[in-house]
């Protein structure tokens, strides 16, 4: 089913790599905004019925974190996240609930292969700010392998960018590309492609694929193609020591 278009809460402060919020489309997300501030953020955006069910659905996280008989209380929670605080703050709210409740990789994998899509997609926004190494990759790798667009964007935020290596990184812009997932959901993307000639190579045929077969090639393969080219001379061109790059 198609899941309802979410507007995520950015916070008048930096996000969470020091971006100012609201400069960049990857800061829009509750992967890059510090859980203080988006608490702050959201209890300013919700009504009060929604406010005391998100302090009370806190509380109860922080006080019974963990795993408590068959299903703990804050799992109940994320799923009354949607009609509780409504789905355009739903991610920002299921992922307050998974950070006060400590959840370690065990609960974030549990939740994510028994969750919905929005929970699934919540538990990748709550990646970055849970799990400092690189055990819960195999969340963002099955979400990669999904055709949901929004899972595949939650999967590339900043715990991505920090832990995927750069064979799957490179697929995983690829797969933007293919699935018409913009590139500014790809968090530290120019650092990353920053002078990588293998996906400079990977775009390029890709690019002579499309144009081919007589299909447009996407504006944003031009914009990451760009960005691995930074720092080198274009092909052809000689090298300030005159040497042919």
């Amino acid at each position: 089913m198609t899941q309802p278009h979410a507007t995520h809460v950015t916070p008048d402060t930096q996000d969470a790599d020091g971006t100012p919020a609201g400069q960049d489309t990857t800061g829009t997300t509750p992967a890059h905004v510090p859980p203080a501030d988006l608490r702050a953020a959201l209890t300013a955006q919700l009504g009060g019925a929604a406010r005391a069910w998100l302090d009370q659905a806190l509380d109860e996280a922080a006080a019974h974190p963990g795993t408590h008989g068959p299903i703990s209380v804050w799992e109940l929670r994320l799923a009354e996240a949607g009609r509780r605080c409504g789905p355009a703050h739903a991610d920002a709210a299921r992922v307050l609930v998974l950070h006060a409740a400590r959840a370690g990789t065990d609960a974030l994998t549990r939740v994510y292969s028994q969750g919905t899509a929005d929970e699934r997609r919540a538990v990748l926004h709550a990646l970055p700010h849970l799990v400092p190494g690189p055990d819960a990759l195999p969340l963002v790798e099955d979400a990669l392998r999904t055709n949901d667009t929004r899972l595949v964007a939650a999967a590339l935020g900043p715990y991505a960018a920090r832990h995927l290596d750069a064979h799957q990184w490179r697929h995983a812009v690829l797969k933007c590309l293919f699935t018409g997932v913009p590139v500014g959901s790809v968090a530290d993307l120019a650092r990353r492609a920053h002078g990588d000639d293998e996906l400079a190579r990977m775009l390029a045929d890709y690019a002579a694929e499309r144009t081919a077969a007589d299909r447009t090639v996407p504006e944003d393969l031009h914009r990451v193609l760009a960005l691995t080219e930074s720092g080198r001379p274009a092909p052809g061109t000689a090298d300030p020591h005159g040497k042919e790059s």
